[in-house]
């Protein structure tokens, strides 16, 4: 060949025109359902795309970026390059985006100032680089890549040498928002035991969650975990007749509904029965194998399409852990809080879990470590924040309230600087050191 191109889309953007038609790679299936079609790339397209591009990349003579179907952009290999060593050299976010949902809520249309005519918003995804995307800017325009492209081109400089050898070109650590303010509960569910999806799935660990309330109205609850002594067989013969439409599940006869409030934080061990509750909005901190959700109950509703939507009652019944019970939440899942120092705490996750999640409160000046691995963080209260350099080797960072950003193993540590008079506070999240 004379030239080699790659041309370039993000995986939000490939769902979206699923959802429009797009069919499956070598597939006539542009009506098959959009859930079959984003398995379809989630399992095979995708993994064998990024063979490709491992392979392809360096020998390509330029990138095009085709998230924009009328204005495709164009740059040379070694300018993406550049791209991917910027990347890692600064702290930077991705590009989130929005998705409404049947128990989605009314939180980040206010907050993050959306589309007021939107029915709802149920997700921002703004830390999950499988599918979020980083914009690099060139004078007045810019260049859209999949944030993927960065754990696959520059694993180490971006997570580590010590993540790295853990997990590979599998970014681990996950980020997103759940709003159900004015909304509903999400559907009951639970995540699978590390055996049973390596055995049952061939993924290497699962999905480990968080909680982490960034705000709630009075009255707001969450469901975790299973109420004392209950009777497993009653329980799992109810779940199966209330999904045949018999009944609605009785949740308060097995389900403990814990109150919760803004800056709470509950840990969610694979095997507990969980979900969010109306009126909160959630930061979701948890391992990045986001897709094995097997829910339970989903109060009787029918999704956005008008379809009932799919429960996974032969696989859930698998990995519920029945002694995760109300003195085991309590004493183990909620606001498991320890003090490091004036101004850091441990928050979670639970020692069951491979995350470590800390909490900053600053109102001067506050030098923060990185521990030569990733940080993923959001600012969890304060109108925003600065991130600056200790040896000038990146341009000041500013985020605002709610924003996830990412710090690169790169970078040993940072200055954050408070632009709220009255203080701000970040959640982080981080591989544990073993």
């Amino acid at each position: 060949y004379d030239y080699l191109i790659m041309v370039s889309l993000t995986r939000w953007e490939i769902q979206l025109r699923y959802r429009k038609g797009l069919s499956n790679f070598k597939k006539n299936n542009p009506n098959e359902d959009k859930l079959r079609k984003y398995k379809r790339g989630y399992f095979v397209e995708w993994r064998v795309a990024d063979r490709i591009k491992e392979k392809h990349t360096k020998n390509a003579n330029y990138i095009i970026d085709y998230n924009l179907l009328d204005y495709p952009k164009m740059i040379k290999e070694n300018t993406y390059e550049n791209c991917l060593d910027k990347a890692v050299s600064t702290p930077f976010r991705v590009v989130p985006y929005f998705d409404p949902g049947v128990w989605g809520g009314q939180w980040m249309k206010e907050v993050c100032n959306l589309d007021k005519d939107k029915e709802n918003y149920a997700w921002c995804f703004d830390g999950v680089p499988e599918e979020n995307s980083v914009r690099f800017g060139f004078s007045n325009e810019f260049i859209e890549l999949p944030a993927q492209d960065i754990v696959q081109f520059r694993p180490i400089e971006y997570m580590g040498e010590r993540v790295f050898k853990e997990f590979g070109h599998h970014f681990p650590i996950r980020f997103d928002l759940l709003d159900t303010f004015e909304g509903g509960n999400l559907s009951l569910q639970v995540h699978p035991l590390k055996d049973y999806i390596i055995k049952t799935f061939g993924m290497t660990y699962t999905q480990e969650e968080s909680y982490y309330i960034l705000d709630a109205l009075e009255g707001a609850n969450c469901y975790l975990g299973l109420k004392e002594g209950i009777d497993k067989e009653e329980f799992k013969k109810e779940l199966i007749e209330a999904n045949q439409g018999k009944y609605l599940f009785d949740d308060s006869k097995y389900i403990n509904k814990v109150p919760v409030k803004k800056h709470d934080h509950l840990l969610i061990p694979p095997g507990t029965i969980h979900c969010s509750g109306k009126n909160t909005l959630v930061l979701e901190v948890s391992s990045c194998v986001y897709i094995f959700t097997f829910k339970l109950w989903d109060w009787g509703r029918v999704g956005l399409d008008g379809l009932p939507r799919p429960v996974h009652l032969e696989h859930g019944f698998k990995n519920i852990q029945f002694d995760r019970d109300t003195s085991f939440v309590y004493k183990e899942l909620v606001n498991q809080f320890k003090q490091v120092s004036k101004n850091e705490e441990i928050t979670g996750l639970h020692e069951l879990e491979f995350i470590e999640s800390r909490r900053y409160r600053f109102n001067q000046t506050y030098i923060m470590e990185t521990k030569n691995t990733v940080n993923v963080c959001n600012l969890v209260e304060g109108i925003a924040m600065r991130i600056e350099s200790i040896d000038n080797s990146f341009s000041p960072f500013e985020v605002h309230y709610a924003e996830t950003f990412y710090i690169p193993a790169s970078i040993s540590n940072v200055r954050f600087v408070p632009l709220d008079p009255n203080g701000c506070i970040v959640i982080k999240a981080m591989v544990k050191e073993k």
